[in-house]
């Protein structure tokens, strides 16, 4: 098993990438615990999927924009736990429309999730890796921040600086032995990427070297394996997982 004696916490575990990341991460035998927003009848479901791979599970509701909220969450899975190995920043939203039609509050709606959310938890976290002296951060990203896409401007904004938020942190960390790295979907068969229109998938599709969209088991597959010990020498990184673009 890649995670085996691993304590984890995954941000967003009810979205289709965050219930494949609790299903893989339990699998590979990984203690799980993740944040949801609203969906408790998800919630329970990917909790019981992990305590049906004999692993610890812990669901907390928790708005990751609130500072206070971020708090008691990783007071109450450190308190569960002992300990955080990884944190998994996969929590996020998008919003359609175009760049004329973004609001200030739309803007600062996606900053606040997508961004700041981020920094919360991370922040929280890091300091109990800190005194560990070990950890590691992996950063959810998307193909929006890095290629010229037809993509909501302010989703493919917040999206961009997660990259130089993993490189900034990964430099800052590295004296604590922890490692910081990225994974950047392309366009997947379900979650953020139903939002697409139809033309706009064939396009991809027609374009992609993989000829089809990503599952998001693929990409907590290669989670998995980027947050163990097997991947101790990939640090500071910002990696496509697009089919091949």
């Amino acid at each position: 098993m890649l995670l085996r004696y691993k304590k984890v916490l995954i941000t967003g575990g009810t979205g289709a990438i965050g219930e494949e990341l609790c299903r893989v991460f339990a699998r590979e035998g990984a203690d799980v615990a993740f944040s949801y927003q609203e969906n408790k009848q998800k919630a329970d479901k990917v909790l019981s999927m992990i305590r049906r791979k004999k692993r610890r599970g812990i669901d907390v509701r928790c708005s990751i924009t609130d500072a206070v909220q971020v708090h008691n969450m990783i007071f109450a899975v450190m308190n569960a736990f002992g300990r955080i190995d990884i944190l998994v920043n996969n929590a996020g939203i998008t919003q359609v429309l175009p760049f004329p039609f973004i609001e200030e509050e739309d803007w600062d709606m996606m900053m606040s999730v997508n961004v700041k959310g981020t920094f919360l938890v991370t922040k929280e976290v890091v300091r109990q890796m800190i005194a560990q002296r070990s950890g590691v951060i992996l950063n959810i990203g998307s193909i929006a921040g890095v290629r010229m896409l037809e993509v909501p401007v302010h989703y493919a904004t917040s999206k961009a600086a997660i990259g130089g938020f993993t490189l900034a942190l990964a430099r800052e960390l590295a004296r604590y032995h922890i490692r910081v790295n990225a994974i950047i979907p392309g366009m997947l068969e379900s979650g953020i990427s139903t939002h697409v229109p139809e033309n706009k998938y064939k396009e991809y599709v027609k374009y992609c070297a993989a000829a089809r969209a990503g599952k998001p088991e693929e990409v907590a597959e290669f989670a998995a394996f980027l947050c163990s010990d097997r991947a101790s020498y990939i640090n500071a990184q910002n990696m496509l997982i697009d089919g091949g673009l």
